[in-house]
């Protein structure tokens, strides 16, 4: 990846978010179907709606950029979700996977939350007010979630032990 100046790092780290929201969106319904647990089920699909929204406000701040909604492949994203598919996948459902899917959760969580921040700060830089707006919407909503998903494992997380 070879950017000249702030805008164009803007652009890339859209695209790389609006990638890593589609690629949350397929691994949320595995998730779901591993989870024992059905507050983590509904934490789930709840998440996945959520993450649908998250698309539309990147396609609106594509619009603002005046660039094409295109994807770049998030691949932070991609080995945060392969390790919850292998979790998945070495285990059955029980109370220590639902633990182990809500740290694999926690962790996409902090990456996207990182990730717009960044996003947000260069908006603001480049006097792109209406996207960092819709940034700071989602990054709320990021760390609401994230808060969320400790309380479920507050709650969860002992009748693993």
């Amino acid at each position: 990846m070879q950017v000249e100046n702030l805008n164009e790092l803007l652009v890339h780290e859209i695209k790389d978010l609006y990638d890593a929201e589609h690629q949350i969106t397929q691994a949320l319904p595995k998730m779901k179907k591993a989870a024992s647990s059905s507050e983590l089920k509904k934490a789930f699909d709840e998440h996945l709606e959520q993450t649908k929204n998250h698309i539309k406000r990147l396609e609106q701040v594509f619009k603002i950029l005046e660039e094409e909604a295109e994807r770049e492949t998030c691949d932070g994203m991609e080995g945060l979700l392969t390790e919850g598919e292998d979790l998945i996948k070495e285990n059955d459902p029980s109370d220590v996977l639902d633990a182990a899917l809500i740290g694999a959760a926690q962790r996409v969580e902090h990456y996207e939350i990182a990730s717009y921040g960044t996003a947000r700060t260069y908006a603001q830089l480049l006097e792109y007010d209406e996207a960092a707006d819709l940034l700071q919407e989602t990054l709320d909503e990021e760390g609401e979630t994230n808060k969320k998903l400790t309380k479920l494992a507050e709650k969860l997380n002992p009748q693993a032990v």
